[in-house]
């Protein structure tokens, strides 16, 4: 049987590319929206390991946990990078007692239901006609 869904993967990536600038989305907002809610460390997986493509790979730093700290520090050439890169945007990161945290009521991605029905069309695989 031939699915006609692209991977979990290629979802993470479509996702991760439609986060806004300056904005940041959570590791389960991203499974939610991947239709795999409760995968968030499979999120965090394919964003270490560059499996999510080109596209997800370039937002990645755009990706936060639960409670807006930057836990990809793992997935970056230096610790600090996704600060800076988060700081280029115009998001304000500041330094907690659990790590550089965002506030997510502030910059946190609201996506609209439009834009979750858009992503579920886009996770077809185009007719190969057959």
């Amino acid at each position: 049987m031939v699915s006609n869904m692209v991977s979990m993967y290629e979802r993470i990536g479509i996702v991760c590319g439609e986060i806004p600038e300056g904005r940041v989305a959570t590791y389960g907002q991203i499974a939610l929206l991947c239709k795999k809610p409760g995968n968030s460390r499979q999120v965090g997986y394919a964003l270490k390991y560059g499996l999510a493509g080109e596209k997800g790979r370039a937002a990645a730093h755009r990706v936060v946990n639960s409670r807006g700290i930057l836990s990809g520090a793992a997935s970056f050439e230096t610790f600090d990078r996704q600060k800076i890169l988060l700081e280029q945007e115009g998001v304000e990161v500041a330094w907690t007692v659990k790590g550089w945290q965002v506030d997510l009521k502030r910059f946190g991605w609201k996506n609209t239901l439009e834009e979750a029905v858009a992503l579920e069309e886009r996770f077809k695989k185009p007719d190969d006609g057959q």
